[in-house]
């Protein structure tokens, strides 16, 4: 009786396993009777952030999903951290990528379908040939293979793969006097930790965190994670706003890619880094809001006058959001044309900053209102 399961894919299961064992046995043991100094510790989360770096900047925010427009320097760069980081080709990891953002959680299309399973979505999907045309049709990004380092990269892949993982690593050793050390901890302990922390976003992101701006999909926001991805752990804000260069919008949140594109358009590397109008962002965090407040009042008998209030409230939110956005977008049009004192005298000013209070005032009365409901 023939099994029914896709064939193995043994390179990638001898890739993961090998790698996995020796960076939880044999770096453990060297560091016991041989140990690593600082130097070493230092090389490694170098390596560590630029591979990271080169897949969160270079084929997520930059290939997959076009955020934002980077010159050839930073390309060639992000080209050879991917190799690095050993995940595939720009164009198959971008494809792969887009897949999964057009049918989310679809277990037929999804490559990595957090409904699955963990282990599926974590790490399963590369084991086994699910899909038979992934390593031969690339026909949804046919924009990146106008990109000649996109095209460079997936043509020597492997020769570049093999020169970064054993060639940086080797180097580092020789110029620290400690090949061996160089080649576990920068080699294949660093390969681990690139691996799986960007494992994590196709599983734990789907499966741990909060959904504050939709829960059409599985993705999570969970700041922990963002912390081990250089930013990707916002990933429910991502799934629904793709195409901005950002993951996590607030200043305080943890995103190191984001500051990183931001200062390289500073210096004239990056350009049209493109991020989500603000108010489609806060139209899409009060609807989540009305949405579990709706679902926990039609539990709760004689609450309808409370669900009709709510309703209004929330009406009278986007009613003001439109108006005060509006406003402002008109502002800094005239701003940018110069024209903004010829409306002065029409007290434009004046209704957008009181606009801008209504909306405040709106903003805390929707605040207080969930507060009592939640």
């Amino acid at each position: 009786m023939t099994s029914s399961k896709p064939p193995l894919i043994w390179l990638n299961i001898f890739i993961f396993t090998s790698t996995l064992l020796i960076a939880v046995i044999g770096a453990p043991l060297y560091a016991y009777f041989v140990g690593f100094d600082w130097t070493q510790w230092a090389m490694l989360l170098a390596a560590f952030s630029y591979c990271g770096m080169s897949i969160t900047a270079g084929y997520h925010r930059l290939w997959s999903h076009k955020a934002y427009e980077a010159n050839a320097v930073m390309r060639f760069i992000f080209a050879v951290g991917g190799a690095f980081a050993l995940q595939n080709s720009i164009l198959h990891w971008s494809s792969d990528h887009r897949i999964h953002h057009r049918h989310v959680d679809n277990n037929e299309k999804d490559p990595y379908s957090a409904k699955m399973g963990f282990f599926y979505s974590h790490i399963g999907w590369m084991l086994r040939e699910y899909q038979a045309n992934r390593y031969s049709d690339y026909s949804n990004c046919r924009d990146l293979q106008k990109d000649k380092i996109v095209m460079w990269q997936h043509k020597y892949y492997v020769p570049l793969a093999v020169a970064t993982n054993f060639g940086i690593p080797l180097l580092f050793g020789l110029w620290h006097g400690d090949i061996w050390g160089a080649l576990l901890l920068v080699g294949i302990v660093r390969l681990v930790l690139s691996h799986h922390t960007t494992f994590f976003i196709n599983s734990l992101a789907h499966i741990w965190g909060s959904q504050p701006y939709t829960d059409k999909n599985t993705a999570r926001d969970n700041g922990f994670l963002a912390l081990l991805t250089f930013g990707e752990g916002y990933h429910n804000y991502h799934h629904i706003f793709e195409y901005d260069y950002r993951n996590g919008i607030r200043w305080w949140q943890f995103d190191p890619t984001k500051w990183l594109i931001k200062s390289c358009a500073w210096m004239g590397m990056a350009k049209n880094l493109k991020v989500c109008p603000e108010d489609r962002i806060e139209k899409a965090k009060a609807t989540m809001q009305l949405q579990r407040l709706q679902q926990k009042l039609e539990a709760v008998p004689n609450s309808h006058a409370c669900l009709e209030m709510l309703n209004q409230e929330y009406e009278i939110l986007l009613h003001k959001i439109a108006d005060y956005y509006g406003a402002k977008k008109r502002m800094l049009e005239l701003k940018k044309n110069d024209l903004l004192k010829q409306y002065e005298s029409f007290e434009f000013l004046q209704q957008y900053r009181e606009m801008k209070y209504r909306l405040e005032m709106q903003r805390k009365v929707w605040k207080q209102l969930t507060a009592q409901y939640a």
